[in-house]
């Protein structure tokens, strides 16, 4: 995620779920108009009682306990599959949507929940039942199938809404000045436009079906795989994402766009997408074969099946890197589009456990972008960057908030700043042979993953017999300015020393990361 600004549980990392054409046809619902007589493995009848020895049905958890969002996310069971279908009206932002969610029970259910916030719900069914169903709180959407699930067995669970979708501004489904919209936000997004497990750490496929007027087209995650004829003058565009994606990074665009098709020399897609009014940024798009090849070379292959951008005309704060399409805000430089792009591995690919570790994602994309490309492509030194950086950290207000867990609300603030120092530091004191080792290694090792900041810790120690509990305590874990020992590592010369002392107003002009607008 990039701000407009000046700078910008353990989860198993598991094989691709079934498609979900065939996991429906294990349940025995109907596909594609055909009932298909099987049974249902989902549809049991109530397991036991504790007095025959098996344990009974509880409802499961409306939250899964992150520090930050308690009630994101929800206990019980294991989403494996999204299949979400629309039909929005551009005129009057109506949104009726279907969303059928393939899941594995991970203990016996007698109720669950989905985290979703959308238009109003109007029917609920699980395994082809009729469900009763509660809206509560924020986001929380209880249901009650009519016969309790049973651990380890799968089921699906359709929800059926209908409704005018708010304009969130950002939080979310956020209107376009077409009429046409799009959904993006971070930490939450997905719950305004379909139901699902809101957590990090619950990885799941998706594929959207989006019916719109002709004059309309859809961009969305993964790849487009059909665009069919609809009754009443519309279409249906279908795309499919089959390598695994968390809530905030699924998005949907809605809008007159132009298009922009690329393919990287491998041969992956590159679908970029454009809004009435940002057709002029499809020179910054030309560049993304090379910024991936960039990437790839630092961090491992490129860890999805197609990639591109959407470009909005919407005023927007920030631009965030929706899986392998990530939106950009009107503002988007070249800077942001390195950004969002490293994000495809640290976010994306490597996704974090709980909020707190949120300088995983940011302080590498951020990194990437402020000192590896000017250092690698554009042939500066990039010691200097970082001293010139670290010459006004001290009037910029860095050190206060840590890396590591720096406080809900406070998630986007010194990651930008304070994170891409982090990381240069750590390379100068570990040597580039160990650091770029270590973090291609950690990527790679954690593909459609999970992972923390301590787990980082302890990966990035154990290749290096350098003792770094200090210098990472200070960096991470410290609120104030790390002492000089871990500031001038690997030969970094103070500031001072190469001509570059803190200015004396509170300018910012020369601020050598994020220039033009990022985060």
């Amino acid at each position: 995620m990039q701000l407009q600004s000046s700078f910008c549980v353990t989860s198993k990392s598991r094989q691709r779920p079934i498609r979900l054409s065939s996991f429906l046809i294990a349940l025995g619902l109907v596909v594609g108009g055909t009932s298909i007589a099987v049974a249902a493995p989902g549809q049991s009848a109530p397991p036991p009682d504790a007095a025959n020895g098996a344990a009974a049905a509880d409802p499961g958890s409306d939250g899964l306990g992150d520090p930050y969002y308690p009630k994101d996310g929800n206990g019980g069971y294991d989403a494996l599959h999204y299949d979400v279908a629309l039909d929005y009206d551009p005129p009057s932002h109506r949104l009726t949507g279907k969303t059928t969610i393939a899941a594995r029970a991970t203990q016996n259910l007698s109720s669950f929940n989905l985290d979703y916030a959308g238009p109003a719900v109007k029917a609920v069914a699980v395994n082809g039942q009729t469900a009763r169903f509660q809206r509560t709180g924020e986001h929380e959407l209880v249901i009650t199938p009519s016969a309790a699930l049973t651990q380890g067995k799968a089921f699906a669970v359709t929800v059926d809404y209908s409704g005018v979708a708010a304009d969130t501004k950002g939080n979310g489904w956020t209107y376009s000045p077409s009429g046409g919209a799009f959904a993006a936000g971070e930490p939450h997004s997905a719950t305004t436009w379909f139901p699902l497990n809101d957590t990090p750490l619950d990885k799941a496929t998706l594929s959207v079906r989006a019916t719109v007027p002709k004059a309309w087209g859809v961009a969305s995650n993964g790849r487009p795989v059909s665009d069919t004829p609809a009754p009443n003058g519309k279409h249906t565009v279908a795309w499919e994402a089959k390598d695994p994606i968390i809530g905030y990074l699924a998005t949907i665009a809605i809008e007159k766009f132009t298009k922009l098709s690329q393919k990287r020399a491998d041969g992956t897609p590159l679908e970029s997408y454009f809004a009435p009014n940002a057709t002029q940024k499809q020179s910054l798009e030309k560049q993304v074969p090379k910024i991936l090849d960039f990437a790839e070379q630092l961090y491992g292959r490129y860890p999805f099946e197609s990639g591109g951008g959407i470009y909005v005309d919407t005023d927007l704060q920030f631009s965030l890197e929706t899986q392998t399409r990530p939106i950009y805000a009107p503002w988007v430089d070249l800077n942001t589009v390195i950004h969002e792009n490293a994000h495809q591995w640290w976010g994306d690919s490597v996704s974090i456990k709980q909020w707190k570790d949120i300088c995983l994602n940011e302080c590498f994309a951020s990194y990437t972008a402020d000192l590896v490309w000017p250092e690698r492509i554009g042939k500066q030194d990039p010691d200097k960057i970082y001293l010139k950086a670290l010459s006004t950290a001290d009037q910029r207000g860095i050190w206060a908030t840590p890396l590591y867990d720096p406080g809900v609300g406070k998630e986007f603030t010194t990651v930008y700043s304070r994170g891409p120092l982090f990381l240069h530091a750590l390379r100068r004191t570990v040597g580039d042979a160990v650091f770029f080792a270590a973090v291609r290694d950690f990527a790679q090792s954690h593909k459609n993953g999970n992972a923390s900041i301590p787990e980082f810790r302890q990966f990035v120690q154990s290749r290096t017999s350098k003792k770094l509990d200090g210098f990472f305590d200070a960096w991470l874990n410290g609120k104030k300015r790390p002492a000089d020992e871990y500031l001038y590592p690997g030969g970094i010369g103070d500031p001072k020393d190469r001509g570059l002392e803190a200015p004396q107003s509170e300018e910012w002009a020369n601020w050598p990361f994020g220039q033009g607008g990022r985060r």
